[in-house]
């Protein structure tokens, strides 16, 4: 659910509530969604529950095992938040366990006149955990 901290959300909704709850939205133009989940999803590679030992349990995920490469996830948020110097913080937990299909995971701005601004990427094998 929503708190009370703008753009912060736990993903405790029920299905794919969490895209409203959220205020995110799926981008149309891509290649596949994010998924909501709160269980194994794929095998033995996945987190059986959230970053919260014991209070939280589910969780955003891709499967990018049925992708080609280049195929894009993506999802925005709905609220703009206003610009702000050294006072806006994104912070998130992500597990990327290594397989072969694993991608890159990019966390964007978009300015004002709506060009995207790389603020962040990941396309290590982190390690199996949060």
């Amino acid at each position: 659910y929503y708190t009370s901290i703008p753009g912060s959300c736990n993903f405790e909704t029920q299905d794919q509530e969490w895209t409203t709850v959220c205020g995110f939205t799926q981008d149309t133009t891509d290649d596949f969604d994010w998924n909501i989940s709160n269980s194994v999803v794929t095998g033995q590679t996945d987190p059986p529950t959230d970053h919260t030992p014991g209070k939280g349990q589910r969780f955003l995920y891709v499967n990018s095992s049925a992708q080609k490469e280049g195929n894009t996830a993506r999802i925005t948020t709905t609220k703009y938040f206003p610009s702000s110097l050294g006072v806006c913080r994104v912070r998130f937990w992500f597990w990327m366990f290594a397989s072969r299909q694993t991608g890159v995971l990019k966390v964007y701005t978009v300015e004002e006149h709506g060009m995207d601004i790389l603020m962040w990427s990941s396309s290590r094998n982190e390690e199996n955990k949060w």
